[in-house]
């Protein structure tokens, strides 16, 4: 599989955004990488392309039956302008796991990864350099085949999207206020929680939305069965730090596996910090939080790395966590991640990978 590459020119490039103001999501670079796939064909070659609109047919199955997923990585600028990825093939992979579960062809993981590489390279001048900036990266595949029918279409197309990006949350490096709703769920075992696909998300719409008419940055999900067990926020991992031990609600199934949280997983238990992967329950959080052995709690994720959690609202009552300031370990954390992930310290993890 080679690369085919149509680069615009040079006067159709975009003027590039001011990188003091550029918010999560609203930009888009000059190129973009399309990749078709057609059952008994398998795979075309990727094309690097200007960036544009599409053309779907009506019938187009992901619009009718939802086959459609996507993950979100991000390249890093160093002090010396070299580009940076942080654990890619883990992102590749993990979309191959949503794909197999939303019965959706697999991509070729070292080949797609190349080609990324290849759009990175051309688009390198989008790659900000302001602190704590970053390039978003948002692969996706849908399933494109026009036809009416509850069954895994055969035609899919794969893309690459790239947008700079400064803090996910208004509130930058600073505690968030996160709404508890046992009103709604986010997923049940059994079904897709454990994978990135686009109907989760649209789901969990309706509930983000209430918490923000509250003053809540975002929605702590509960179990859908009991609600009880705490599951994730949503759009990260959620940890808890209770007398010394980080705690983490276990993968068993509607638990999206963050690949930062596996990797703040990996560093605690490198600095000797006891991790248990576990049932929490929400009344086991706010006994701790009422009687002090919760120390701090904060969320991790692609696009925010940690966020510290200032404050809980469950059943209609506010409780302030760690007097409403970033913990230590989640400050740690932040530093730690952020420095492996811009190149200022050394990372013997083999998490990133230049782009050459």
């Amino acid at each position: 599989m080679g690369i085919k590459i149509e680069k615009i020119a040079e006067h159709e490039l975009k003027a590039k955004p001011d990188e003091a103001a550029l918010g999560f999501g609203v930009h888009f670079t000059d190129h973009m990488l399309v990749m078709s796939y057609r059952e008994g064909e398998g795979w075309q070659e990727p094309v690097v392309k200007k960036y544009g609109d599409f053309s779907l047919d009506p019938a187009a199955m992901a619009l009718h039956y939802g086959q459609a997923i996507f993950e979100g990585l991000k390249a890093y600028r160093d002090q010396d302008n070299q580009i940076y990825l942080f654990r890619p093939a883990d992102n590749l992979q993990r979309m191959n796991d949503s794909a197999t579960r939303m019965c959706m062809p697999n991509i070729p993981v070292d080949k797609v990864l190349a080609a990324m590489k290849e759009l990175l390279n051309i688009e390198r001048d989008w790659v900000p350099g302001a602190a704590g900036s970053s390039l978003y990266i948002r692969p996706t595949m849908i399933a494109t085949e026009a036809a009416l029918g509850v069954r895994p279409a055969k035609e899919y197309l794969f893309y690459i999207i790239l947008s700079p990006v400064g803090a996910y949350y208004p509130e930058g490096f600073n505690p968030v206020k996160i709404y508890v709703t046992d009103n709604y769920v986010r997923a049940v075992k059994g079904g897709v929680g454990n994978v990135k696909t686009a109907g989760n998300y649209a789901a969990s719409i309706m509930a983000a939305l209430e918490a923000q008419d509250k003053g809540y940055t975002q929605v702590l999900w509960l179990d859908a069965i009991e609600r009880k067990y705490i599951e994730e926020i949503g759009t990260s991992n959620i940890f808890f730090m209770i007398n010394g031990e980080l705690i983490t609600p276990a993968l068993s199934g509607s638990i999206l596996p963050g690949i930062t949280r596996d990797s703040v997983i990996k560093l605690a238990k490198e600095w000797k910090i006891p991790v248990t992967e576990r049932a929490i329950s929400i009344d086991e959080v706010i006994t701790a939080l009422e009687d002090g052995s919760l120390q701090e709690i904060f969320a991790s994720g692609t696009a925010a790395v940690i966020s510290p959690v200032g404050a809980l609202n469950y059943k209609g009552k506010e409780v302030p966590v760690n007097g409403e300031k970033t913990g230590p370990l989640a400050q740690r954390l932040f530093d730690e991640l952020q420095e492996i992930q811009f190149g200022a310290r050394q990372d013997h993890f083999g998490w990133r990978i230049s782009i050459g």
